[in-house]
């Protein structure tokens, strides 16, 4: 029987592109007036858009969407989610879609939501500190996990990534009780990595270069996934618009041990990823979290 993936969503480009087009127009003069309509908006206003919003929103797990409600209107809902989501963010708290918060949503980041338990009374947080965990909280009932390689899509050869995701678990090792082995093409393991593009048969289909950068899922369905469209970087030097594979592996095999993504903008847990730099070091937050998760 097929793992439940309800505590996993992929964002699609499409959630986004209405934002990106405005934040990255050439014309100033575009962007100014892309970005006074949202400034205009609030409650009661109907403005072109807002649906992809409210859609980037419940993908994340701060809004509960029907088929009815994916409008242009400003509502309630909307509302309180965008004040949910600034909150997680350590955003000013406006409930409209000011400029920093445009800003935060454009940044390339983890496909994995946020937020994993949503009632008609709002967003209920499943945190502690600034770590948090998926519902339900799902651990490995081992320590000793394997792992080996598959990929769709051919990016760089297991020979040069084979030593990133080995430095990569070696993160985890050090804080944990965690030890990582490699096993073979073809034996069973705990743990599949690879490169894929689009869609690529676990039902969240990348978006290609864009605001997905990789997503994988909670123990015990070891499966992490890099979108092999985007422009990844596998040595110490990472370029402006490239994303260093062995931070974004680093931050992945957090989600594969249990942990969600963390508050703080310093940890690996930390959802976006700045493309051009390089974020290698476990946090405090970070250590905390995975001794949590696993101290009883």
């Amino acid at each position: 029987m097929a793992p439940k993936l309800s505590h996993h969503i992929i964002l699609e480009a499409l959630f986004l592109l209405f934002l990106i087009q405005a934040l990255f127009v050439k014309s100033e003069s575009q962007f100014s007036k892309s970005l006074r309509l949202f400034h205009e908006a609030r409650k009661g206003y109907t403005i072109e858009g807002l649906n992809h919003v409210k859609q980037y929103l419940e993908a994340l797990g701060y809004y509960s969407i029907g088929g009815s409600n994916l409008t242009d209107d400003f509502d309630d809902s909307l509302e309180s989610a965008l004040k949910a989501y600034q909150q997680h963010y350590r955003l000013e708290i406006t409930g409209r879609m000011d400029s920093d918060t445009m800003k935060k949503m454009s940044i390339p980041r983890c496909g994995v939501r946020d937020i994993f338990d949503y009632s008609n009374d709002g967003v209920k947080f499943i945190t502690v500190a600034n770590y948090s965990f998926f519902e339900g909280m799902p651990r490995w009932n081992k320590r000793q996990l394997t792992y080996k390689f598959r990929s769709s899509a051919h990016v760089i050869s297991v020979r040069r990534l084979r030593p990133i995701i080995t430095r990569a678990l070696q993160k985890w090792a050090v804080v944990s009780d965690f030890t990582f082995r490699e096993v073979r093409f073809f034996s069973r393991s705990d743990v599949v990595l690879g490169f894929h593009r689009r869609g690529h048969g676990d039902n969240y289909p990348f978006d290609g270069p864009g605001n997905v950068l990789a997503h994988a899922f909670a123990p015990q369905y070891g499966k992490l996934h890099f979108d092999a469209d985007e422009n990844w970087s596998s040595n110490n030097l990472t370029r402006f618009n490239q994303i260093d594979l062995e931070s974004v592996s680093i931050h992945e095999l957090g989600h594969i041990l249990g942990l969600g993504h963390s508050r703080d903008p310093d940890a690996i847990m930390y959802a976006y990823y700045m493309p051009g730099s390089i974020k290698r070091d476990l946090s405090q937050d970070d250590i905390d979290g995975i001794r949590a998760l696993y101290s009883h």
